[in-house]
């Protein structure tokens, strides 16, 4: 029922890229909780005081998606994809203007634990996270592409390679070195030689 589930909402992305403004309507009903898991994933790392609620950022990002203009939507997961990066811009932006509000604020170090990787990121946490994942994507695009849509996307190893025609192995070995790219990158403490 999954798979027959994945398959009807790439249908739906594709007629919705061809201009079946109907397909959307069909679509929203099937993604709309798993948009909803994955904002309630971002919101559930910020702290306690955090304001913007997961409904809010949902929202936000389906506004963004359908107002964002025609997108030529590969499958379903290239859309949760999307979803993620605008996800992820949409709380960056919200950081940042928190940030500039405070008077004197500094943003706070970030390290990273290796079992959540990069979870529990706090508002000022997530715009030092977000300037990292940016000069990861710098030096090397894919395994950027990799930590968000692994991370930030939820995708599976496998939903990941698809999305990047690339093979799981490489999207394992991308997803490795990225995290040790971010953990150094952002302070962390851990040895690299470390498993």
């Amino acid at each position: 029922m999954v798979v027959s589930s994945h398959r009807q909402v790439t249908q739906l992305l594709m007629a919705w890229s061809q201009g079946e403004n109907s397909a959307l309507e069909r679509l929203t009903p099937l993604v709309y909780e798993e948009l909803r898991r994955l904002a309630h994933r971002y919101v559930g790392t910020e702290r306690a005081a955090h304001t913007l609620q997961t409904t809010a950022l949902v929202n936000e990002a389906y506004l963004r998606l359908v107002d964002g203009g025609r997108v030529n939507w590969q499958d379903r997961a290239h859309f949760f994809a999307v979803s993620a990066r605008l996800m992820r811009r949409i709380l960056v932006d919200w950081a940042r203007s928190r940030h500039a509000q405070k008077r004197g604020g500094q943003p706070q170090q970030v390290t990273l634990n290796e079992a959540l990787v990069l979870s529990r990121a706090h508002g000022e946490d997530l715009v030092a996270l977000d300037e990292a994942l940016q000069k990861l994507s710098e030096l090397d695009a894919r395994k950027g592409q990799v930590v968000e849509m692994r991370f930030f996307g939820g995708l599976s190893v496998e939903e990941t390679a698809a999305a990047l025609s690339v093979s799981p192995d490489t999207v394992l070995r991308d997803w490795r070195l990225a995290k040790l790219w971010l953990l150094r990158e952002l302070g962390g403490e851990r040895n690299p030689d470390e498993g």
